[in-house]
């Protein structure tokens, strides 16, 4: 039980660490299919 102190800070850095990976995919996502999804809408309104 000497270490436990230590060990409750872990658990928020790994969920920092989740946090920033899943932020970092998304915007990936985001600018790679951007272009395209826009496209798309650009399409659906041109039909209108």
């Amino acid at each position: 039980m000497l270490f436990a102190p230590k060990e409750r800070g872990q658990g928020l850095v790994e969920y920092a660490l989740i946090l920033v990976l899943v932020a970092v995919v998304v915007i990936v996502i985001l600018a790679v299919l951007g272009p395209a999804i826009g496209n798309v809408f650009s399409g659906l309104i041109a039909d209108i």
